[in-house]
């Protein structure tokens, strides 16, 4: 059970891998401060087990595999996918005791997914939705950043997009991104950041989606729709239209003289000071033109290292002046709503501390 210091929930669906990442070797990844090893058996099935071994605590990963079994590199002790040693090399009688943790697992969405804290618990209909990197209307790619980093701070990122007219100033980022209104809506799972701008420049990265897609260059209506779902994952339904071609919802909604895109982000803790940062960028225009699929993944990626920059830098400053605090201003509302999910998460996992009941004297 986590204490009170955590900062993650463990009783949610974590990304731990691209689905293209886990094969026929082992990988060995670190996810919420657990060292796992994942690998696939000869059917296809993917597999993740605590990375060491009962005996001496060699990491399994420094073995290798053996049929669908993991064999330790250290003493030959063997594991079935389970994480129940079937072999112990000169012994004859199996120790019931000996085997390792085996972890929930399933695959959706071009990622694998963990459930780290109880198993009784891991329901696979929590999985967040990232369907547009798999659906056939969208076309979509992306890559994975371990950052050395908070993973909340990725979020706060995200959450407050107004940051892109000064990081991002030659792709995505201009003025109108900071002077544009924006409106917050919560429950209890989700926080929603709505921006709309109307009849705006467009910057470079969207002025060259237009002119490929319509042949298009004037202004545009851009918008930006965050939505978080606790604990760690971010969609970003992005776009810009023709100005006054109907786009925005006032006017009808019709997208259709414009380029859409989803920005999908789903964000897995690795230590309490590093995380593993899963991207994708979805569109639904020219589906077919690989190249630019590759384009645009290498052009995102350059964007989210300029990200990934300044969260590094802002996790080291906060490292250099522990007794400082952040101060929030308007633009963090998004940010501060999903913290406040993400904690209320990580208090129910907490156990439930008895109360004692005070003596009144007579």
């Amino acid at each position: 059970m986590k204490d009170a210091a955590s900062s993650f929930p463990l009783n949610a669906w974590y990304a731990a891998a691209y689905d293209v990442e886990v094969g026929r070797s082992l990988l060995a990844r670190t996810i919420c401060n657990q060292k796992l090893v994942l690998y696939r058996q000869t059917d296809g099935q993917a597999v993740a087990l605590q990375d060491a071994c009962w005996h001496r605590l060699l990491p399994l990963s420094l073995g290798r595999l053996e049929g669908d079994d993991v064999v330790c590199g250290y003493h030959g002790l063997v594991y079935n996918p389970q994480g129940q040693c079937v072999r112990m090399p000169s012994l004859q009688a199996l120790n019931p005791s000996a085997c390792v943790r085996s972890y929930p697992l399933l695959e959706k969405h071009r990622f694998i997914w963990l459930w780290m804290g109880d198993p009784a618990l891991a329901d696979p209909s929590l999985v967040p939705d990232l369907h547009w990197n798999h659906d056939p209307a969208w076309a979509a790619d992306g890559k994975l950043i371990t950052v050395k980093c908070d993973y909340r701070l990725v979020i706060d990122n995200l959450m407050d997009l107004t940051h892109e007219t000064y990081v991002h100033g030659s792709s995505i980022g201009n003025e109108a991104v900071v002077e544009a209104p924006f409106h917050v809506t919560h429950d209890e799972q989700f926080v929603t950041v709505t921006r709309w701008m109307e009849g705006v420049e467009a910057p470079p990265f969207w002025a060259s989606q237009m002119q490929h897609a319509h042949r298009y260059k004037g202004p545009v209506d851009r918008w930006q729709i965050i939505r978080f779902e606790a604990p760690c994952t971010v969609t970003i339904d992005v776009g810009v239209a023709k100005a006054a071609s109907g786009a925005l919802p006032n006017a009808g909604g019709d997208r259709s003289q414009g380029v859409n895109g989803y920005v999908l982000n789903t964000i897995t803790p690795e230590t309490d000071g590093s995380c593993h940062y899963f991207w994708a960028f979805a569109r639904n225009y020219a589906l077919g033109e690989q190249a630019l699929t590759h384009q645009l993944r290498e052009g995102v990626t350059r964007i989210f290292r300029e990200d990934e920059a300044i969260l590094e830098a802002q996790q080291q400053a906060m490292d250099d002046h522990p007794g400082m605090d952040f101060h929030n201003l308007n633009i963090d509302a998004g940010a501060v709503r999903a913290r406040r999910l993400i904690d209320g998460q990580i208090a129910r996992e907490l156990p439930d501390r008895p109360t004692i009941p005070i003596q009144v004297a007579a």
